[in-house]
């Protein structure tokens, strides 16, 4: 009898641990009528990911945005998402170890496209451009989502911030509250990276008792996952899939998530 209590006990604590805040879904609706383009309408040939000229033809077409925002050294905002320059620009330099002014010196993949200013991404979006905002985790994170979220106070459009890293997601529940906040996911356990209990509690999102995230952005490789397809189902909580690359990953996952980033494709049925 003891021992079944006990499990009872665990059962409740571990659903406790997992529960999204489900109170803003409605705040959501708007994202799910788009499909979310991944770093832009890009093709990494004449159009470079997380690109002006990206971003442009995204809106033009009428999808939503997800991008991603690193902090120079100097302190400027940038559209990037790698830690190193290497792939996108040929350069064995760590972004946050640069300066704005040098990295002007660096374009994307042999293009004209810089390394884009998030000031002048957001002036190229439609007020009504559902935009999802990833915070890297790599340098100063923290430091990182304070400057967004200053820079956002000015911006009348429909946006959400998310971050693999639960302390920007706990900072955002604590001091912006306002702001929908996500919790980004996969299976930790497929990286060499960290140490056991970290992947444990990453990959499956024991840490959302800390931030309540208002949805979660989960590999769509990984959808088996016991918690995630708890959050989906049991507490019907506001999924999103990154990153499908082919309409038949889109349908296969569909049943699992509200709303979809995606690349590589353009998704049919909008």
């Amino acid at each position: 009898m003891i021992i079944i209590l006990i499990v009872i006990i665990l059962i409740l604590l571990y659903l406790y641990m997992i529960k999204p805040n489900t109170s803003r879904k409605d705040d959501m609706k708007e994202y799910e009528k788009v499909f979310i383009a991944h770093r832009g309408l890009f093709n990494n040939t004449d159009i470079p990911e997380n690109s002006l000229i990206a971003f442009k033809k995204a809106v033009s077409k009428g999808y939503g945005i997800e991008l991603d925002v690193q902090m120079t050294s100097d302190n400027k905002l940038l559209v990037f998402h790698d830690v190193s320059l290497q792939r996108m620009c040929g350069i064995d330099k760590k972004l946050t170890d640069c300066s704005y002014d040098e990295l002007l010196q660096y374009n994307l993949l042999g293009t004209n496209e810089k390394i884009p200013l998030f000031v002048d991404v957001l002036n190229v979006l439609k007020k009504d451009t559902p935009l999802i905002i990833e915070i890297k985790p790599e340098g100063r994170a923290i430091e990182t989502v304070k400057e967004v979220v200053g820079l956002m106070k000015d911006y009348d459009g429909l946006y959400n911030i998310e971050s693999f890293n639960p302390k920007v997601v706990y900072y955002l529940r604590k001091n912006e509250p306002s702001i929908i906040r996500g919790q980004l996911s996969f299976n930790y356990f497929k990286d060499s990276k960290n140490n056991f209990f970290l992947k444990l509690c990453l990959t499956y999102l024991l840490t959302n008792f800390l931030t309540r995230p208002d949805y979660i952005a989960y590999d769509h490789n990984s959808s088996n996952n016991l918690s995630f397809r708890l959050c989906s189902k049991l507490f019907n909580g506001e999924c999103v899939a990154w990153t499908i690359k082919s309409q038949a990953e889109l349908e296969n996952v569909s049943k699992y998530y509200n709303q979809f980033i995606f690349d590589s494709f353009i998704p049919e049925n909008e």
